[in-house]
């Protein structure tokens, strides 16, 4: 090998070695989600986007990505809440987009959870309240939850907050496994087993509009069963985290009623294990201006995710904020 040759290889080898630490400076951040069909993981796809800024990217005041230097933030779909907490707290996902009451089981080891603890998890914000979808045939309705049994209903993933709480909630009206004929799946499924009558209900919490739903809405059409206020007080009882909240008329074709219903908040949730200085940059990139434009123009539900909602009923849940979070709200003064 001549000496230009060997010269040459040394400066790829040296350009290589460079390239490999640079590469280095990269990180991956992984946010579990739920299904294609539902409200996380489109939010959550918004939230990587937001959050990441990965090596080579543009500055953010050049019009590149604001979030977090190097960061390469992406929205797995999973089968939601009960998966990503547990993910999180194995260390198989950084984050995740979880219900408020499920994380708050898991985290205790309370409920199903009992005596298993999910020590790890953390809160990194407060999102957007997840309305349950009670979705009928177009043209059916029913009383009340008890009308359920003997039929077949949807009731969600396992793995699942909505499942998780829906077991809860029809067991007070005595409907469970044993006098049903359940189905465990996702919404999509759900809708497309309704619309083919092969269920003759199915529940779904998850912030609207829910695009499975309005795919059903406007093709086969659907009816959403709207609560009594007596059975929103019981089911409150029940799940303190739910709480008694409302889908407008018209958000979904030909429902022009108003529909009274349960709902949960939908947290953002990272692990105990991750830096302080990492989930501090992520909460800023996740309320600054590009993230706010990301979602205000994403998702329908984006623009009830907001900086003022974000520590609402956090304090009082009893799983703790991440120190990196709580750094943040302290420093724009939403914290005292």
């Amino acid at each position: 090998m001549g000496l230009y040759a060997r010269l040459t290889a040394a400066s790829l080898a040296a350009v290589l070695t460079a390239g490999a630490a640079a590469a280095q400076d990269s990180s991956f951040f992984r946010i579990g989600t739920g299904s294609a069909g539902g409200t996380y993981f489109p939010i959550g796809g918004t939230i990587a986007n937001g959050i990441s800024a990965p090596p080579g990217s543009r500055p953010c005041d050049e019009g590149g990505q604001c979030g977090v230097p190097g960061l390469i933030a992406i929205a797995q779909s999973t089968t939601a809440s009960v998966f990503n907490n547990t993910a999180v707290q194995n260390g198989q996902l950084e984050a995740g987009m979880a219900a408020a009451d499920v994380t708050r089981s898991m985290y205790l080891g309370e409920g199903k959870f009992d005596g298993k603890p999910h020590e790890k998890l953390r809160i990194v914000a407060n999102l957007f309240p997840e309305d349950l979808h009670l979705v009928l045939p177009k043209g059916d309705s029913i009383d009340n939850l008890g009308d359920l049994a003997g039929k077949r209903v949807g009731i969600a993933q396992a793995g699942s907050g909505t499942q998780v709480a829906v077991l809860q909630m029809l067991e007070a009206w005595g409907v469970t496994r044993e006098n049903m004929e359940e189905a465990e799946l996702n919404n999509s499924q759900s809708a497309e087993r309704l619309a083919d009558g092969q269920l003759d209900a199915y529940f779904y919490a998850a912030g609207w509009p829910v695009s499975a739903m309005v795919q059903l809405a406007t093709t086969k059409g659907m009816e959403l069963h709207s609560f009594s206020e007596e059975d929103l007080a019981k089911i409150n009882e029940i799940i303190p985290a739910y709480i008694p909240s409302s889908i407008p008329a018209g958000v979904y074709e030909g429902i022009d009623y108003e529909v009274k219903t349960p709902a949960v908040s939908a947290l953002l949730v990272v692990s105990s294990d991750l830096s302080e200085e990492l989930v501090y940059g992520i909460t800023k990139a996740l309320w600054n201006d590009n993230t706010r434009n990301l979602l205000d123009n994403g998702h329908a539900k984006g623009k009830q995710i907001t900086l003022d909602t974000a520590l609402d009923g956090v304090m009082n849940l009893g799983v703790p904020l991440h120190p990196g979070a709580e750094k943040y709200y302290k420093e724009v003064g939403a914290l005292e």
